[in-house]
């Protein structure tokens, strides 16, 4: 159910981009074909309905290998030049992400900083 509702936030952050901001793109950047192997149908469904919104979607890998989260993860930080993020602990891949983004000096935004 969490997978779920972080899906169609994305949707909604999406269409209201597309709204206020047409010139935002919605890039998927995967980090493998297979990364829907294990889950619920449910959560497919909507992962399908996304990646057929998207305006470009790029895999990095075929299959699922260790460390192929983090690859993308550090893919989106050398091509784009603001992270916004909901990091409330700094621990785990979200964690890596943002200290990877600050050392590559990109502008940063927590979202969870306005939500306290």
């Amino acid at each position: 159910m969490k997978r779920i509702c972080q899906l169609i936030e994305i949707i909604h952050l999406n269409l209201l981009c597309n709204l206020y901001h047409p010139e935002v793109k919605l890039i998927l950047v995967l980090p493998c074909e297979n990364q829907t192997k294990y889950w619920k149908q449910q959560d497919i469904d909507v992962y399908n309905d996304i990646k057929s919104r998207a305006d470009k979607v790029k895999v990095l890998a075929p299959h699922y290998y260790n460390g192929c989260m983090q690859k993308r993860n550090r893919h989106l930080v050398d091509c784009s030049s603001a992270c916004i993020c909901f990091l409330t602990k700094h621990e785990g891949g979200t964690a890596y992400t943002v200290d990877y983004a600050k050392q590559k000096g990109l502008y940063l935004i927590n979202v969870a900083d306005q939500c306290s």
